[in-house]
Formats: C-alpha cells, structure tokens, sequence
C-alpha cells in the first residue's frame, strides 16, 4: 500500500525575505567606542579595511606616520584584529575605527616579556638630557637612559645618534614610561676589562649623576675616553650624619673618593668619600672610658630608648630598657649619665642616666 506525505508535513521554503532578515539580525551594528572582532581585508598605505560582520567594511584610520609605518610592517591580509569605532557611519557609510589599542597591546606585551627575560634590544640614542639620554627602539617605542646606567664603553656625548644595546628596568603602561639600561648589558668580561686600571684603595675623581636618598651614583673618567659608573652609600658619604643628601651633593659635581671594591654583580665601583678623611669618632674614644659621668643633651626619642648629644657630634643612647620606670625625658632636657659601653659599628655611646635614687624594679 502507497503511503503518500502530506504537504503540510513538508518543510517550507525560505523565502528572500527570510533570508534578508536572517542575515542583517546577524550584522554588527557598531557604537561609538564599542570594541569589535574583525579581519584585515586590504593593507596598503593609503587605505586599510576591516571586516568587522557589518553592512560594510570599516575604514581604519590613523594619521600618525610611525603608526600607520607599524601597522604597515606588523599586519597582514587576514589577520584576526581588535578595532574600536570612532564613527559609527561616516558620508561614505562605512564605520571609522582605530587599531591603535590593538597595536598597543601588541607592544606592550612584547615589552613585558623582554623585561621579564631581560632580553636586550637596539635602540638609538637621540638626544641627551639632564640625568641622561632619550632613546627609541625600531618599533618606535621611546624611553629614557639614565647617565647611571650607561655601560663606561661609551663617553656620553658621542652617545647621540649611535645604536646601543640596552635591557630593560622598568615599564609603566599607563604613564607611557620605559626605563632602560645599558650598563645591564655589559658582560662581566667587559666589566672587568673596563676597569682593569683601578684598584681598591685607589683615590679617583668622579663626576656625580645621580643623587638618590640611598646614595650617590658617580662616572668615573678612565682611558681612551670611556667611563665606568661608581656608587656611594649614603653611610660612606660622611662620617657625620647627612641631614639632607640633596642639599649637601649635586649633579655635575667633582668630588674625590677611594675605591672599596667592585660589585661585578651590578657591573660598578664602590666608593667612600668619608674614607679619605680617619674616622674622627675613634679619634674621641678615649675621652669616653667606662663609668665616666657625662652632662648629656635629649635630641630625639625614639622606639628602641633615648638619643642625646654628648658633644662633638657624638651621640649616645639610654637603651629602652634602661629607662627608670614612670621616669619620662623630653627634647632639650639636660641630663647626667654614666658611660656604659662603646659602640663602635654605630658610632655611638651606650649611657645609663645617674640616678638619686634606684627606682625599684630598675636592672
């Protein structure tokens, strides 16, 4: 028996209609600022088009010459991209977006991963400034070279407009700002070659570059016009306390010191400058034997007991624990002691106040 199919049970043809409504509900509709997914279409200088599922291809547009030049060297007919709209119609109908976020990403990735590897690239010096140099690597980005981490096989000024190796310390996204270094890049082998005429306890002239609240960053002048980068921590600087390093030394100035050593870690000269005078507290020491009484000024306290000034820039200190108990000093107060030790590390005196009476409980 011929079984015959009801044309109701057939599936009903879509109509050109249906067809043209299916595919514009599956059509972009792009929004100024929106992020979208598209495809590069056509890639040449004067006009780049992406796909990005609309009624039309979007223009890209970019007036910044190196960016258009990065756009040019870095994409491809068919590459997937992310855009974002600037006019989500323009008089030709077709959406205007950018691909600078894009691109950006893509550097700045990049620029990641070299920090992370400290891989070295080339850039090209263009300028010196105060404190150093601005240089651009090949894909455009730009940074700075502080004069501190310049390798010494270079004298500054023929730095302008030579390619170098350097490495990077720093990166900030979002204030645009590289930090690079060059010294980094420098071998140990060349550390060591560069500074083969220097030895420890050797009185050199240096030139300060950089003034920091940990220390001083000096060049050292060496043969055949190159430089070596030295340093100067803070407790080197001086035997007495610096109140304020920046007063006390600035960029540009000549000052002389003595080598320590060399940290071929950091590829750099460490040096004193306090060093070239003899230490004025062993000098004193003498004048200050155990359980000789004092007249001792309060100048500061502070969690771990009482600093006062025994004179001739000579500090000494009531330990915590030497405190009498509900016994209380204040700045400026005048007080009698008794020497207990000497501290020759700190460059300090141990004191314990004399007392009248012995409060009970005191040790």
């Amino acid at each position: 028996m011929q079984t015959s199919t009801s044309k109701s049970n057939l599936p009903k043809a879509a109509t050109m209609a249906d067809l043209m409504k299916t595919a514009s509900s599956s059509l972009v509709t792009p929004k100024k600022g929106a992020i979208l997914e598209g495809k590069i279409t056509k890639l040449i200088p004067s006009e780049i088009l992406v796909d990005i599922n609309a009624k039309t291809e979007a223009v890209v547009m970019e007036k910044d010459r190196n960016l258009l030049k990065k756009l040019l060297s870095m994409l491809k007919v068919g590459d997937k991209v992310t855009v974002q709209v600037l006019n989500p119609e323009s008089d030709t109908g077709n959406s205007v977006v950018s691909l600078r976020r894009f691109i950006d990403d893509i550097v700045w990735e990049k620029l990641n991963t070299l920090l992370k590897n400290q891989e070295p690239l080339d850039v090209v010096v263009d300028m010196s400034t105060k404190g150093g140099f601005l240089v651009t690597a090949k894909d455009g980005v730009s940074g700075f070279l502080p004069t501190s981490h310049i390798s010494g096989l270079d004298a500054g000024s023929s730095l302008v407009g030579k390619t170098i190796k350097v490495v990077m310390l720093e990166i900030n996204r979002p204030m645009h700002k590289i930090i690079f270094s060059q010294r980094k890049v420098l071998s140990v082998k060349d550390f060591q070659a560069l500074v083969k005429e220097l030895a420890v306890g050797q009185k050199i002239d240096s030139i300060i570059t950089t003034v920091a609240n940990f220390g001083i960053f000096v060049s050292i002048p060496l043969k055949e016009n190159k430089l070596a980068e030295g340093f100067i921590h803070i407790s080197e600087a001086s035997w007495e306390n610096i109140p304020d390093i920046f007063s006390k030394f600035k960029v540009g100035d000549k000052i002389k010191t003595v080598i320590l050593d060399f940290d071929r870690d950091a590829r750099r000269v460490n040096l004193s400058i306090k060093r070239l005078e003899n230490d004025p507290f062993e000098q004193k020491l003498d004048e200050f034997t155990v359980d000789k009484k004092l007249k001792a000024t309060v100048t500061k306290i502070i969690s771990t007991g009482i600093l006062l000034s025994l004179g001739d820039n000579i500090t000494g200190i009531i330990k915590k624990e030497k405190i009498p108990v509900k016994i209380t000093y204040e700045e400026g107060m005048v007080l009698d002691v008794t020497v207990s030790s000497i501290d020759k590390k700190r460059h300090r005196v141990e004191v314990t106040p004399v007392l009248k009476e012995k409060p009970i409980g005191y040790r």
